[in-house]
């Protein structure tokens, strides 16, 4: 049976039918703005038949399964709180799970993308802020995985979340812009400082090398901790691969244990946006990795 899910956003609303072996059949997105409640299940009515064994939800925030929903949600603050687990399962009567966003990019990776056929790795996204995911021995590690919010400077800069020295605060698409503003470089987004760098700009250059030597910092940590088989790296800034991944993979090395960094191999996520849809449609299926 087929499985439908969700990935629930701050600007749209995305919504696929997923085979149990992580395929699309059909993929739909409305803007989430407005009443999110009633475009959620507007979407899934769309796609929905007696064949759907279930629905997958994938949020951005902090999971709360106690209380049916998102405890913290910065993109969504409309839904921080609400029970929308036992509002959708009255209306579908069809299993209802849900999770972490980023986590469930992770769990897509692995059923059908660069973590495919992999026992245990870690995922980090890298967007406008950074998230994050760990697949532990085929399953995936139901923990907050805030992995944007490793402290890696002590006294370090003010992060969004409140804390001082984050990643996020570091080697994020957004923090990155934030710096190329700090050496007046105005109106510029990742993509022209990634350009720049490639064309020779020497302070786009650095901003990206720096970028990913915290980069490394973090993804050492996970290796030291998980020791994975792979660390994935998505989201939009990861295609400055070959001069901000490229330096974190040098930090990391620097970092770990060599007998662990000799053993993984350092890939990058090849689902894009639809790794959420996938691994949120999984959770209805989870334990077939």
């Amino acid at each position: 049976m087929n499985s439908i899910g969700v990935d629930i956003g701050g600007t749209n609303l995305r919504a696929a039918l997923v085979t149990v072996d992580g395929q699309i059949l059909k993929k739909i997105k409305i803007s989430s703005s407005g009443d999110i409640l009633a475009g959620l299940i507007d979407t899934i009515s769309s796609l929905y038949s007696e064949d759907v064994a279930g629905i997958g939800l994938a949020i951005a925030g902090i999971v709360d399964k106690k209380q049916g929903g998102m405890s913290v949600s910065p993109n969504i603050p409309s839904i921080a709180g609400v029970n929308i687990i036992s509002k959708l399962q009255e209306r579908f009567q069809r299993p209802i799970e849900f999770g972490n966003d980023a986590s469930l990019a992770a769990l897509g990776e692995g059923v059908s993308g660069a973590g495919k056929g992999l026992n245990t790795f870690v995922m980090f996204t890298l967007g406008t802020g950074i998230g994050g995911g760990v697949v532990y021995n085929g399953s995936l590690l139901e923990a907050a995985t805030e992995l944007g919010h490793i402290t890696i400077e002590t006294q370090g800069i003010k992060c969004s979340c409140g804390n001082n020295g984050c990643l996020e605060a570091y080697a994020s698409a957004g923090s990155i812009v934030k710096r190329a503003v700090k050496h007046g470089l105005l109106n510029v987004t990742p993509e022209d400082i990634y350009r720049n760098a490639k064309d020779g700009d020497s302070i786009s250059i650095e901003i990206l090398k720096d970028a990913g030597r915290y980069l490394g910092i973090g993804m050492a940590n996970m290796i030291n901790i998980f020791s994975p088989e792979a660390v994935i790296i998505g989201g939009g800034i990861a295609g400055a691969w070959d001069i901000m991944v490229k330096e974190a993979i040098i930090e990391t090395q620097k970092r770990c244990f060599k007998e662990l960094f000799d053993g993984i191999k350092i890939v990058p996520a090849v689902l894009g946006d639809d790794a959420g849809l996938i691994g949120a449609a999984h959770l209805v299926n989870r334990g077939i990795l």
